[in-house]
């Protein structure tokens, strides 16, 4: 089965790292994510949404998260996209996994459970390439954050 898997190291703490993707104020900051839904624990909700209009959301991501840990984890699992031109996409697992390697964190991304079908082709394309990205976004948010 397909799977999107990125490794970056990061001059942040680990905990630093998984609250980047379980805080509104820094999911906005550094991802322009404009609402979050965050439940954070286990069997918790996870939705972040971008484009927003008056009369609509542009695009969801959404999920349960099966296991958090904010100094180390964060997966979430019944994963799902919407997108107003696509098919709804899921379910999927995303993780999210720190390690402390001296003064630096190493960040574990790994998005999985793709499908078949030209949806299913488009949006694992789209993510095989944001994912690097936005990663690079996130390190140079989290290190600018420490000078």
């Amino acid at each position: 089965m397909k799977k999107v898997e990125v490794i970056e190291n990061i001059k942040a703490s680990t905990d630093i790292i998984i609250s980047a993707f379980t805080d509104t104020k820094m999911l906005k900051d550094w991802w322009g994510v404009e609402r979050t839904l965050i439940e954070k624990k286990v069997g918790g909700l996870y939705t972040l949404a971008w484009n927003i209009s008056d009369k609509a959301i542009g695009f969801i991501s959404t999920g349960i998260i099966s296991n958090y840990n904010p100094k180390s984890t964060l997966v979430i699992d019944n994963f799902v996209y919407l997108n107003p031109d696509k098919s709804f996409l899921g379910p999927m697992t995303l993780t999210i996994k720190t390690k402390e390697k001296g003064n630096i964190s190493e960040i574990y991304l790994c998005q999985e459970g793709y499908q078949h079908g030209a949806d299913w082709d488009w949006y694992y394309e789209a993510v095989k390439q944001a994912w690097p990205t936005v990663l690079q976004t996130l390190k140079r948010y989290l290190e600018n954050a420490e000078e």
